[in-house]
């Protein structure tokens, strides 16, 4: 595909909002897929670590 400047680019031939909203969306969606078991196992690792530290500390 050939576009004759930066603007014929961006428009995609008047699909422009289309094509850009679909890669919006998609590395939205690929962001949130990577950040949140991230998050989960922080959280995880954390709440283990204390419940250790609370069996150790019981008698």
């Amino acid at each position: 595909m050939h576009f004759d400047s930066f603007a014929d680019f961006i428009s995609m031939g008047g699909h422009g909002l289309y094509v850009w909203m679909a890669y919006g969306l998609t590395t939205v969606l690929l962001v949130i897929n990577f950040v949140l078991p991230v998050m989960h196992k922080r959280q995880l690792v954390k709440e283990q670590a204390r419940k250790m530290r609370r069996e150790q500390q019981t008698p």
